[in-house]
């Protein structure tokens, strides 16, 4: 899959003037479709979530037993680094919290690459993931996540730009040092604070990359 790196994100909009809509954005009611590849369509039967890298043991779900897992309804507001805000979200799924209770990672690990059915990856420190930042969502408004939403797992990390909230999700690694994701090689930032407009590179403080 090639990156490609385009700064046409199209008209620019103004603000709804929400203090919960970050500068730059603009609300919508509608949930966009925006991949970065094909669809795949993965059978629940072959679906597996794994933990692995720098842990002291590494951890796979089957689908039945991930959905085993306790759950938790979330509602949130998330933004996409082409423009849009959809405010109120409501997700079911597995905190990362709960699903850090099954690995012990070991004391040097700060970040986490996320990676996906078809491909994709994307990197996020592993702060941005724990007490109550991130999940895995199964449901969205009452029913199972669709194929071209990222179902039937996706990672949600609402609080940064949503190409950090991988579809399709398979599996976490945990490193002790930051590596670029997919979009990320391609010029996209590392971090992705929609609050601090990190759409790209060049828009992270201090970057060294």
């Amino acid at each position: 899959m090639a990156a490609f790196f385009n700064k046409g994100f199209g008209r620019k909009r103004e603000s709804a003037g929400s203090d919960r809509v970050p500068p730059g954005q603009y609300e919508t009611h509608d949930f966009p479709v925006l991949s970065a590849g094909p669809t795949p369509r993965i059978a629940l039967a072959n679906w597996a979530f794994t933990l692995e890298g720098l842990v002291e043991t590494p951890v796979q779900w089957t689908w039945e037993e991930f959905n085993a897992l306790p759950q938790q309804s979330f509602t949130q507001d998330i933004h996409c680094v082409t423009k849009w805000s959809k405010l109120d979200t409501q997700w079911t799924g597995v905190s990362i919290d709960t699903i850090l209770e099954h690995a012990k990672l070991l004391p040097e690990v700060r970040y986490v690459m996320a990676y996906s059915y078809g491909g994709y990856t994307t990197n996020i420190p592993l702060e941005d993931l724990r007490n109550g930042k991130g999940f895995i969502g199964l449901s969205f408004e009452g029913k199972p996540l669709t194929p071209e939403h990222g179902g039937p797992a996706r990672l949600v990390v609402p609080h940064l730009y949503f190409w950090k909230s991988a579809k399709w999700i398979n599996r976490l690694r945990f490193m002790e040092e930051d590596e670029p994701g997919f979009w990320e090689r391609g010029g996209y930032s590392m971090y992705g604070d929609p609050w601090k407009e990190q759409r790209y590179r060049t828009d992270d403080e201090n970057s060294t990359w």
